[in-house]
């Protein structure tokens, strides 16, 4: 198991992004959790197969349709092993 903490920057809060990152991370089997921060990007932790979670980094530099990625910064961390299913985080 692998585990990624992504920031993505660009118009990527009040357009979807959380809910395109929860769907998309679901249909790939990852754990974790996604949230608006209040410098404006969203925060993913995730984690999974490697190969899934490089899959799920491509969608991240695309977004969903009304929004415009311009910067996608991924660490890759150890996965904890904490999270039940992928869920966002409304707080």
């Amino acid at each position: 198991m692998f585990g990624i903490k992504a920031v993505i920057s660009g118009r990527v809060q009040l357009v979807m992004f959380r809910d395109f990152v929860q769907r998309k991370a679901s249909l790939l089997k990852l754990s974790g959790t996604v949230r608006n921060v209040s410098n404006g990007t969203v925060e993913v932790f995730a984690e999974g197969e490697k190969e899934n979670l490089e899959t799920l980094i491509v969608h991240l530099q695309k977004g969903p349709v009304l929004a415009r990625v311009d910067g996608v910064a991924v660490e890759w961390v150890e996965p904890k092993g904490d999270f039940q299913g992928f869920t966002i985080n409304y707080s």
